[in-house]
């Protein structure tokens, strides 16, 4: 074959490729297999792998991902990506359309769908697609235009197209999908994503396109953001004609004018949407008209013409089959109930903490008793109330014994909780030890919990400092290792010794001290020495820390268990010292920043850093005395409340700005 005939013959499968794709991920009516698809496709990538120059940005081959980023440049939106307003109740819904009908003549409204997942933005030219981003913080955004590529219902390209046009949508992972990518993750020991937004969220943001690809993410488009070479005046105008352009879109209401209309619709929505194969989180209410949008126009933050209703929290009965008790690494036993399966916010729940036993009295919970159970913030379980109890149920008591180590248990008053007073407690131990190893203290690779029980249930350990006496011989003798894991770990361990003194006080486990405290504190007393020497008063008096955190430190360091420990751990030669980062001059000496939302391109880690670098503090709540709040998306009341008091608002630009 040479090349014209090879340029022919690929033209010919790109568009018979396209075709099935509209076919198979749009109109979900496939008309070939799978297995002729994947030949064509096959034969496709073989010709552009022969004639690279026939390879076309829009060839159906480039949705298998790209090579990997190493970052993601900053896109400036030529339309704002605005959020909506929320509300909770239909009385304002009513209060909305109300407003509207006062300002508009006869003003006729759109109920569509909110779709859970991620905002983004597609640009066409010329029926091309050619730049795909992320919201970001409404302004400015990610460019993941390789990573879009990659999902089917993205087009490439678009035909009778005008010769511009940007739309917004959302990508989403459909809840099969997030069943088997939670399975995989499962099987390989990852952490699993907590629900189908967060893993949407992350596999858009993969820097190596082809895990986007992997897994099998989803859009809907919702809005024509700006167009050339066309007049829409319309919502319910709009979304047809992108349908016609091959878009896939979000399902709607006719156009309604009627309140009980509308609110009919809402309730339809939200009595129909666990048949979903996608998670939706409320329906959005908006005016059609675009001249009657721009009528109505919008504050800096969210449109005037469209309201999102937010769902309450979804509700289901179980039946509560047994309570399981647990020891934590500070001693503390929790209630955990376990209950029937049922299916919240597009995951499978069958487990959820009673917290402790005033919880479950208040609650009067009785073991078999039927329960209401939901998802607070659509993320952690929790038991709601019971709703029937069996005949002769009794209120659930916790355990006086420890159930490890048999050791009778006191009640903690200042957390209503119970707690095994004994640091030799066998649970306390493995927990203290899966803690010391985390990532966020003294991340050590490759020593998750079931390594760490081989090593405990061997004999081998029984402190976190016996983990510094182990050899690659001690090792090969267990099951669970080979010649390379058994190097890998060792070196990871003695790779631990060299981290900062705050993740090895945060590793220590001490009761109320999380790993921003054991930095201030660090911060403050510049050595483990110190301290363990620092008085109750003096610690209380770090910004950030209060009289029980200090106590806690001086309490902790008192004991005799730990005053061994920490002496072992200094012998085996981790970092007794605390280095200051450097700072790079003082232009933020003074001001305090607090961050909120997700910034476009940097974690909060390294916002946080930059503002250290120049002088400047970072607290996580907002008062009179704060500076600057640094704001990205989904920014929620901490927006809200710095926009009441007046503090300055500053967007990831902004800072950065500030340093240069």
């Amino acid at each position: 074959m040479n090349k014209h005939q090879a340029e022919m013959r690929i033209n010919e499968l790109s568009d018979i490729l396209m075709q099935h794709n509209y076919r198979y991920y749009t109109l979900n009516e496939p008309s070939i297999s799978d297995y002729t698809y994947d030949e064509m496709m096959h034969e496709l990538i073989t010709l552009e792998n022969e004639y690279p120059e026939l390879l076309k940005p829009d060839s159906p081959s480039q949705r298998v991902g790209g090579t990997a980023s190493s970052s993601f440049e900053k896109v400036q939106h030529n339309v704002q990506m605005a959020s909506l307003q929320d509300v909770f109740s239909f009385d304002e819904v009513i209060m909305f359309v109300q407003r509207c009908k006062e300002q508009l003549n006869n003003p006729e409204f759109i109920v569509e769908p909110k779709i859970d997942g991620l905002s983004v933005s597609l640009e066409y030219e010329n029926g091309i697609f050619t730049r795909g981003s992320t919201r970001g913080d409404g302004f400015v955004g990610e460019n993941v235009t390789m990573n879009l590529k990659t999902i089917r219902t993205v087009p490439l390209k678009l035909e009778n197209a005008p010769s511009y046009i940007e739309v917004r949508g959302e990508v989403y992972m459909s809840r099969l999908s997030f069943e088997k990518l939670s399975q995989a993750q499962d099987e390989l020991g990852e952490t699993q994503f907590k629900n189908p937004r967060n893993a949407a969220s992350g596999s858009l943001r993969q820097k190596d396109p082809s895990v986007t690809a992997s897994r099998r993410l989803d859009i809907f488009v919702f809005n024509v953001q700006s167009i050339e070479g066309k007049s829409l005046s319309a919502h319910k105008e709009s979304i047809d004609y992108l349908k016609e352009l091959g878009f896939t879109v979000v399902s709607q209401s006719k156009p309604l004018s009627n309140i009980e209309e509308i609110i009919s619709e809402i309730k339809r929505i939200g009595y129909e949407r666990s048949s979903y194969n996608y998670d939706i989180d409320g329906v959005v209410v908006k005016v059609n008209s675009f001249e009657q949008r721009d009528e109505m126009g919008a504050t800096s933050k969210t449109p005037k013409w469209a309201v999102a209703y937010k769902f309450p929290p979804e509700e289901k009965e179980t039946i509560l089959k047994y309570i399981e008790v647990s020891v934590g690494r500070t001693g503390v036993i929790t209630p955990v109930a376990v209950f029937e399966s049922v299916r919240l916010a597009g995951t499978d729940v069958e487990r959820a903490s009673l917290h402790n036993q005033d919880f479950i009295s208040e609650k009067e919970i009785c073991i078999g008793d039927t329960i209401v159970v939901r998802k607070a913030g659509e993320i952690i379980p929790e038991v709601v109330r019971a709703v029937h109890h069996n005949e002769n149920a009794v209120p659930y008591r916790l355990p006086e014994l420890c159930p490890v180590c048999g050791t009778k248990a006191k009640r903690d008053e200042e957390e209503a909780a119970l707690r095994c007073p004994n640091p030799d407690c066998p649970a306390q131990i493995m927990k203290r030890m899966i803690h010391f190893a985390s990532k966020d203290a003294m991340n050590i690779d490759g020593l998750g919990p079931q390594n760490l029980n081989t090593l405990y249930d061997s004999g081998l350990i029984n402190s976190v400092a016996d983990l510094y006496t182990l050899k690659i011989d001690d090792l090969l003798k267990l099951d669970r290792f080979a010649e390379t894991s058994a190097k890998n770990l060792i070196n990871a361990i003695e790779k631990s010794k060299s981290n900062s003194l705050d993740r090895l006080i945060f590793g220590l486990g001490i009761k109320n001290i999380g790993a921003k405290a054991a930095k201030l504190l660090c911060e403050e007393f510049s050595s483990i020495e110190k301290i363990m020497n620092a008085k109750t008063e003096d610690i209380a008096q770090i910004e950030g820390f209060g009289f029980v955190m200090a106590e806690s430190v001086t309490s902790a360091f008192s004991e005799q268990h730990m005053k061994d420990l920490v002496s072992k751990l200094c012998q085996y030669g981790l970092t007794t010292e605390y280095e200051t980062k450097e700072i790079i001059d003082n232009r933020f000496e003074g001001k305090t920043f607090v961050l909120t939302g997700t910034l476009p391109t940097m974690k909060r880690s390294d916002a946080k850093a930059l503002i250290e670098k120049y002088g400047g503090k970072v607290s996580s709540s907002i008062s009179k005395k704060t500076s600057y709040v640094v704001s990205g998306e989904n920014a929620g009341s901490k927006l809200d409340k710095a926009i009441s008091l007046g503090v300055s608002i500053l967007t990831e630009n902004d800072l950065v700005d500030m340093t240069k």
